[in-house]
């Protein structure tokens, strides 16, 4: 877990080193422990690497980057940790390959030296990579799976640039940095974010979760990123329900191992639900003798404290437990250093409840932490995807079976059978119908906030951002969902959370759901073993956990996490909201006073809550650190 960064150009000078030293300061935070650059000269121009290390796997200075193969052909640097490095190092020893480290980014280097991007699959962990091949003249660049480390990139005819987070790729372009009106739109009216290649700033992309970018530096920088992981939906009925359940329970809990692999003391982040729990109590299933620290968020006072759950998975396990609480007043006193750390705009508080647990662990000196993050989209958990499940029944023509469904499904509580038949009814329709529904369900695309001329002058466009899966099959309509989900829209806002929020601490966030043997285990499976016919969502994962979960956890109905009270805070905070909405931003198609207006009204009670209010509080304070 660390900061990278680079640059290629064809046109070096000093003002280049400079902005490299300052890109790697901007990461400072993401590798505290070590920071080191190197420069190498090549026909073509010159590239620059650099790295900001958290040691976690040999803290020695053998483990420092960029690191340079024994031959000095491949240089890397990396962000992230390879769980199964042992296995891939006696592997690779059989093969002739010689270690001077123990490390697992020298086993990474010698899996590309050896078997090139066939590597890639066999890796299990996260990882953000780039390595520079100077036999070849190219410079590649990989992204775990799931995009749980980052990868931002900026590139011309002259320059390409790359980082881990996008403040240092602002430094090492050298130019200022500008809106994107397509992403602002997404975000302020749809709450829509990190579900493309795009991010706020003109200019700056992600590098998409499953792709790798390879750059030929002898004859043109640019070139397209392509997929070196795609899920596959295809049903396997190989495996009864049982069988599924003993092989999803030996896969997590092998996962679960891996992830404890660690030189630094190791905690986890429990709030007390489904997938933290299991998290920890494998933990304590697998190494029965490990210490295990929890660091958990307490909404006191609330109908969204977990608190009771929590403390009741701690006494399970043994676990000594730490705790935190947060206020409104507290928010405001940290909401710019968390936008900061973000680095773009997000949805909602809860991410500050979340930024103050990994505060917790850094302050009882825990470096590692373990996490539930990418269990809903990978088991279908969330409200248990009615709208594509009824579909995948229909799809097969079983009508009464997703008649059943939908009233099985509504019996739980929070759910309504007329909600099940309105998702369902947006899983089955697309292009202007899907809009028009939107319409009719009062979720216009041009808010009374939104200046229409300026958006357009903007070439913004103004319909709802909606992706359909990649990945389609009759009846597999959930499982399309879940592909989704995992590699394009809807988990990669929650890793980048976790990311910025843990490496704000020097944190290293662990995610044990998110390998890829699970996620084509899970993906493989008949929707019924994810979703019963009773509407339980997780349900071949839960049976898994029996025995080792406690079952007043396993067979909880609600689903809360890190919800901090939004609505409460919001009008503790009126006034100073009101302040930051009313600075000017000088963004053409944001009317700031019909905002006010509308926040007004909200706090009135004339307007039902929104989590609108975040994103116009959220936007403006982000565009002040960035844009201003």
């Amino acid at each position: 877990m660390c900061g990278i960064l680079g640059v290629f150009s064809r046109n070096d000078s000093g003002a280049l080193d400079r902005r490299v030293a300052d890109g790697l300061k901007a990461l400072a935070h993401r590798g505290p422990d070590a920071h080191d650059r190197r420069t190498v000269a090549l026909p073509t121009g010159v590239c620059h690497l650099g790295h900001a290390r958290l040691s976690i796997i040999d803290l020695s200075s053998a483990g420092l980057q960029p690191m340079a193969s024994a031959d000095g052909r491949y240089v890397i640097v990396f962000n992230g940790e390879i769980y199964n490095y042992l296995e891939l190092r006696a592997e690779l020893q059989t093969l002739g390959c010689g270690f001077t480290s123990q490390s697992d980014t020298e086993v990474l280097l010698a899996a590309w030296a050896t078997w090139g991007e066939a590597c890639l699959p066999r890796l299990t962990g996260m990882f953000a990579f780039t390595v520079l091949d100077r036999e070849e003249a190219t410079l590649t660049c990989v992204r775990d799976a799931f995009g749980i480390k980052p990868f931002f990139y900026s590139c011309n005819s002259d320059m390409f640039c790359f980082a881990s987070e996008a403040p240092s790729l602002l430094t090492l372009r050298g130019t200022r940095a500008a809106l994107n009106p397509q992403r602002a739109y997404d975000y302020l009216v749809h709450g829509d974010y990190d579900s493309t290649e795009q991010t706020f700033f003109a200019g700056v992309f992600h590098l998409a979760p499953g792709h790798l970018l390879r750059l030929n530096l002898t004859e043109r920088l640019a070139t397209q990123a392509c997929r070196w992981w795609t899920p596959d939906i295809a049903e396997s009925r190989d495996l009864s329900f049982t069988e599924a359940t003993e092989r999803v329970r030996a896969l997590f809990l092998d996962s679960v191992r891996l992830h404890l692999r660690s030189d630094v003391p190791l905690g986890a982040a429990l709030s007390g639900g489904i997938d933290s729990s299991a998290v920890v109590c494998a933990m304590r299933h697998v190494a029965p003798d490990h210490p295990i620290h929890t660091f958990s968020y307490v909404a006191e006072g609330t109908a969204v404290n977990e608190e009771p759950w929590a403390d009741l998975v701690n006494a399970h396990v043994g676990a000594t437990a730490h705790k935190v609480t947060v206020t409104a007043e507290e928010l405001v006193r940290d909401l710019d250093d968390m936008i900061g750390a973000q680095g773009e705009p997000f949805g909602s508080t809860s991410i500050y409840a979340q930024y103050r647990v990994y505060q917790l662990a850094r302050d009882n000196g825990i470096t590692v932490t373990l996490d539930g993050q990418g269990a809903d989209e990978m088991l279908a958990g969330y409200d248990g995807y009615p709208g594509q499940r009824i579909a995948s029944l229909v799809d097969t023509g079983n009508w009464v079976g997703a008649a059943r469904f939908a009233r099985e499904w509504a019996d739980w509580p929070g759910r309504r059978l007329g909600d099940a038949a309105k998702l369902a009814a947006a899983a089955m329709t697309d292009g202007w119908l899907y809009q028009a529904l939107r319409r009719v369900s009062g979720r216009a695309p041009l808010p009374e906030w939104m200046h229409e001329d300026a958006l357009l002058d903007e070439g913004v466009n103004l319909r709802h951002p909606r992706q359909r899966p990649a990945v389609t099959a009759r009846g597999r309509r959930v499982t399309a969902e879940l592909a989704h989900s995992l590699t394009q829209r809807g988990l990669a806002s929650l890793l980048r959370h976790g990311d910025r929020n843990s490496m704000r601490f020097a944190i290293e966030s662990r995610v044990p759901f998110l390998t890829l043997a699970q996620a084509e285990l899970m993906l493989s499976l008949p929707e019924s073993y994810l979703i019963s016919d009773a509407g339980e969502t997780k349900a071949v994962f839960r049976a898994a956990m029996r025995g080792i979960v406690p079952d007043a956890i396993l067979d909880r109905k609600d689903k809360i996490g890190f919800q901090t009270p939004e609505a409460a805070w919001i009008g503790t905070m009126s006034d100073t909201i009101r302040g930051w909405l009313a600075e000017d931003v000088g963004v053409s198609f944001f009317d700031q006073t019909a905002a006010v207006k509308a926040f007004d009204a909200i706090v009135a009670g004339r307007r039902p809550f929104s989590w609108q209010a975040w994103r116009w509080v959220n936007f403006v304070r982000w565009h002040q650190l960035f844009l201003a």
